[in-house]
């Protein structure tokens, strides 16, 4: 079998990122002839050693490039992709080739998968965000900080502005989506998607194609199992991710200056600034490798993933109950589908600062329950761990169905 998978980034700056990376080694050392098809470096050094080959266009995401004017163009139909794809694909079979998409929208756009669908090549596409149906992938309004219930490309949705900038690039958005759907034939020219969760099927269903294969596949947690962490030790609740609106960052910030605990932040972005000026207090990693996050996450007492949107999944809650940490969660995200509520973490009212506080002290002030949640979660995860060599095994058995409808 050959495997060409595409993503913008060569490099892990996310879950999308990581999957994509981490599952193209994996098939690589299993002896399959993998291509790593991207734009945006450094190339990740795993990707190098592994001998997967890289296409690597080397060019800038749309919100980094310097020329603007490239970057709107690019960001609507890269021609450079399509032309390297369709380059690529001389050299491969349909009956024998999967293409696999994990990241399109900040780099490649939708043109080196028509490229894939002209060729007559079967497209899998795994469901990371909303960005099949959403204009900004994550149906939230940015404008009023809570989750979209408008109707993706409808009326109300392209007169409405939710953008996290302005309502020009809005519109923008809109176009790109338009173009996807019309002549990047995504997702309707898809042949199969894999979501990480039954929660984002659940808010997908009524865009994905009635006759596409989907399959359930969480993303894999690519470590070895140990013993749990001794939680009751420690004080510090953390956060890890992207520090932006609908990542609750400083939903986060404020339930911990509220309550009085320790906070540690691991990850940058937009909000960065605005949260050090005010909770600075709490500790601020930046980004860190895997192995500098499972070395944190050893010295909390719980992880906090206090997201406003939907969310898809969440690796790393996968993570921290893999070393027996609770986490707290809200009860309107994906996450919430990977965490029993008062058993192996907690839920609160999503969006809800007073009552995050709330569930933060009853881990901070009483023992039992953190340990009990603690053991909980990690004989949870261990029961059946969603590990790198499963998730291969299902993707693969999913790759088997796409080309040969078994």
């Amino acid at each position: 079998m050959n495997l060409i998978i595409l993503n913008d980034y060569a490099y892990i700056n996310g879950g999308a990122a990581k999957v994509a990376i981490d599952s193209a080694i994996g098939f690589a050392k299993q002896g399959h002839r993998v291509i790593f098809f991207t734009a945006v470096g450094p190339i990740d050094p795993g990707l190098i050693k592994s001998g997967v080959k890289i296409i690597y266009l080397q060019q800038h995401d749309i919100l980094n490039d310097p020329n603007r004017l490239r970057a709107a163009i690019q960001g609507l139909w890269n021609i450079v992709a399509a032309k390297q794809m369709a380059d690529l694909l001389r050299q491969y079979s349909p009956e024998n080739t999967i293409i696999h998409v994990h990241g399109w929208t900040k780099a490649l756009s939708s043109s080196p998968i028509r490229v894939a669908l002209q060729r007559g090549f079967k497209v899998v596409l795994t469901l990371h965000d909303y960005f099949i149906a959403c204009p900004n992938g994550g149906f939230f309004d940015y404008q009023a900080n809570t989750i979209c219930q408008r109707h993706a490309l409808s009326f109300s949705c392209i007169t409405h502005n939710c953008d996290v900038r302005n309502y020009p690039q809005k519109l923008w958005r809109v176009a790109r989506q338009i173009i996807q759907e019309k002549v990047g034939k995504v997702p309707s020219g898809v042949s199969g998607f894999i979501a990480v969760s039954d929660f984002s099927i659940s808010v997908l269903r009524g865009y994905i194609p009635s006759d596409a294969l989907i399959k359930v596949v969480n993303n894999p947690i690519n470590w070895v199992q140990g013993d749990p962490v001794d939680i009751e030790k420690n004080e510090s609740f953390i956060f890890v991710g992207r520090l932006s609106k609908e990542k609750g960052a400083l939903l986060f910030g404020e339930a911990v200056q509220k309550s009085g605990v320790k906070g540690i932040v691991v990850g940058d972005g937009p909000e960065a600034k605005a949260m050090k000026t005010l909770y600075p207090k709490l500790k601020y990693t930046g980004w860190l490798s895997s192995l500098d996050v499972r070395n944190t996450l050893k010295k909390v007492r719980a992880l906090v993933f206090p997201s406003l949107w939907y969310e898809t999944q969440g690796l790393i809650i996968l993570e921290a109950m893999s070393l027996g940490i609770p986490v707290i969660v809200p009860n309107t995200s994906a996450a919430r589908e990977f965490v029993v509520d008062g058993k192996t973490g907690l839920w609160f009212k999503g969006g809800d600062a007073m009552d995050l506080e709330k569930k933060m002290m009853m881990l901070s002030d009483n023992t039992e329950l953190v340990k009990k949640l603690g053991q909980s979660a990690y004989e949870r995860f261990w029961k059946n761990p969603f590990t790198l060599q499963v998730y291969l095994d299902s993707v693969k058995r999913f790759y088997k169905e796409i080309l040969t409808g078994e």
